[in-house]
């Protein structure tokens, strides 16, 4: 069954050239993800199903996940392609620090940290970091993906835990489509194009839309499975990826996971996360979350900060205009009109400096599929270093053993991978966490 899904995934690859190719932004090739009757050439082309029996939907697996990852869950040594989940074939669940990591690097992160159970300590004092409180635990069944132990409605919403599923934020169909006057709709006009790359086309008027990005899902939106409940309120955000979104990153700035956000990340997320959401506020007062959505504009003094942060007490003049991937700002887009997106692609190549235009969002701090950290953060914030120093003081991942006390329980690898590729050398020896991007209090 694994070499069927193997060949499965590399027969899109091959076809369509790339994992967009096969999505085109709409929906793919009905017998990519469904299968009438389980069975071809005399044997059943489904996951963890007997022949002639299909799972839920007519899916080529057991849950709508699982269809999902048939393609994106592989077993790769190091990044590839559009894959978001590192096969449990290689991350075996236990300690990082002995096991294999998790190698994919995309923007949204590798699912498999949510396997990744581990021990450590903070000060002294032993810790146990549990791997479902890396990320969103989808249920998959045939890549042992399970329901969430701790939470069983979305944090600050109603949205069930037991219902959580790839098509929870993805509508698999891809109905959402942008046209040319900037509208956005659920039917109209074929969609011709992805939408969601740097290299996607702009939509043509009057002849055919693009997809919205990665297929998430807009106004009115409801997985099949929960069918008449938790309709999606606000709209599909606008974003543009390169179109390489699976690498190493040599540059703080970033290259594969560097995602130029446009507006409405957050609203997006409050779909589910209703309470979390809050755009405006006054420091200080009483009964506040941190601040995210499109009237969260960063103010002067986080500007300032942002632009010149380089690592803990060093200001300067970073590259790339001081962007970093690993604390993204959205641009403060204010249509979705073609020549909005052509500046999009154009920032996604070259950042510009932080503005009092650009707004935090969710995805500041987070990603949006699983890390290696608690809360899915991008960053490490259970302690205050993220580094240390080797023998030669250059900045170094803890091991086993630090003066201060601290092991993640993740390997220098694990940590490494953790950073989408980036090596501690890169933030520096006893680099405080990354919340001073913004905030320098350090």
């Amino acid at each position: 069954m694994k070499l069927l899904k193997i060949t499965f995934a590399a027969v899109f690859a091959l076809a369509f050239g790339n994992a967009y190719a096969f999505h085109t932004g709409g929906v793919a090739e009905c017998e990519g993800c469904h299968s009438m009757h389980n069975s071809f050439e005399g044997s059943a082309n489904v996951t963890g199903m007997a022949q002639f029996h299909s799972g839920p939907y007519l899916l080529k697996a057991q849950d709508q996940s699982g269809a999902c990852l048939n393609c994106h869950n592989q077993p790769d040594t190091a990044p590839s392609g559009y894959h978001i989940s590192t096969d449990g074939s290689l991350v075996k669940p236990g300690n990082p620090g002995a096991d294999s990591p998790p190698v994919e690097q995309t923007p949204g992160g590798d699912f498999a940290w949510l396997k990744m159970t581990r021990t450590g300590s903070i000060r002294g004092a032993l810790t146990t970091w549990l791997g479902e409180r890396s990320g969103h635990n989808i249920i998959a069944t045939d890549f042992s993906y399970k329901q969430d132990g701790t939470q069983t409605v979305a944090p600050g919403g109603s949205y069930p835990a037991s219902n959580l599923a790839c098509s929870s934020c993805h509508d698999p169909h891809g109905r959402y489509r942008r046209f040319a006057d900037g509208s956005v709709a659920s039917t109209g006009l074929p969609i011709f194009n992805s939408g969601s790359y740097t290299t996607s086309k702009a939509p043509i008027a009057n002849v055919a839309a693009v997809g919205v990005y990665r297929l998430l899902a807009g106004v009115g939106y409801q997985p099949k499975s929960l069918a008449g409940s938790f309709a999606f309120v606000n709209p599909s955000p606008d974003a543009v990826a390169p179109s390489g979104y699976n690498g190493v990153n040599t540059t703080i700035a970033g290259s594969f996971d560097r995602v130029a956000y446009g507006q409405g990340m957050s609203e997006w997320c409050a779909n589910c996360h209703t309470a979390m959401h809050m755009d405006t506020y006054k420091s200080g007062t009483a009964g506040l979350v941190h601040p995210a959505g499109n009237g969260a504009k960063l103010t002067a003094a986080i500007v300032t900060n942002y632009n010149s942060y380089i690592s803990s007490g060093i200001l300067g003049t970073p590259p790339a205009n001081g962007y970093s991937a690993l604390a993204p700002y959205e641009v403060g887009m204010t249509d979705r009109m073609p020549a909005s997106y052509a500046a999009l692609v154009t920032f996604q190549g070259a950042p510009t400096a932080a503005s009092t235009s650009n707004n935090v969002a969710c995805v500041s701090c987070h990603r949006a599929h699983a890390t290696a950290f608690e809360s899915m953060t991008r960053f490490y914030t259970g302690n205050e270093f993220m580094t240390v120093a080797d023998a030669s003081n250059a900045g170094a991942y803890d091991s086993t053993v630090t003066e201060n006390k601290i092991n993640t329980g993740l390997s220098p690898q694990a940590q490494t991978n953790a950073y989408n590729g980036r090596p501690a050398t890169l933030f520096g020896p006893y680099a405080r966490d990354y919340c001073n991007k913004c905030h320098a209090k350090d």
